[in-house]
């Protein structure tokens, strides 16, 4: 599955793991303003690292372990972070509220997709990156330092480091 091959999602090792996520999700989601000490606990056993980045809840993912977030990252509410493949997040990049980031794909074949398999491609989110509430980052997207992505931008390309880009799908603007 991480490395972007046809996997099966009912596999019970997936299922098992996507269930812990669940609860470690549950209990962090269930936190108030100030509970820092139980959220960072929270967040180093559901991503298993903490590097002292702020998460508002809710806060959503597949499995947390596929995701990496630096130093000084922030995500503002509501956030979705689809990680069957890694999430790799800069330092001091700040992610507003509804935004998602998916490395869930599926296959194009329909006689594939109808076995049930999925599959994922990884996401690169640079370092000091602003990404506008509301988008959405595609399976795949390399997003280069100090971009910025305005709010409701679907993503589907990679955006180059300094690029500010808008829209829908995103383009630079």
């Amino acid at each position: 599955m991480i490395a972007g091959k046809l996997y099966r999602p009912g596999d019970p090792e997936l299922v098992a793991a996507r269930k812990r996520a669940q609860l470690l999700m549950r209990d962090y989601n269930a936190t108030l303003y100030g509970d820092d000490a139980e959220r960072a606990k929270l967040l180093a056993e559901l991503l298993g690292r903490d590097e002292g980045a702020v998460i508002r809840p809710p806060f959503y993912v597949d499995y947390g372990s596929n995701i990496h977030l630096s130093a000084g990252v922030f995500l503002n509410y509501g956030c979705v972070l689809l990680d069957v493949c890694p999430i790799d997040i800069g330092t001091d990049t700040q992610i507003g509220p509804g935004t998602q980031i998916l490395t869930a794909d599926h296959p194009r074949d329909p006689a594939v997709r109808a076995q049930g398999l999925e599959m994922g491609k990884p996401v690169k989110i640079g370092t000091n990156v602003w990404i506008g509430g509301g988008a959405l980052v595609l399976p795949g997207v390399t997003v280069g330092d100090d971009a910025v992505i305005g709010a409701g931008a679907v993503v589907t390309r990679d955006v180059a480091a300094g690029a500010t880009v808008v829209g829908n799908p995103a383009r630079p603007r």
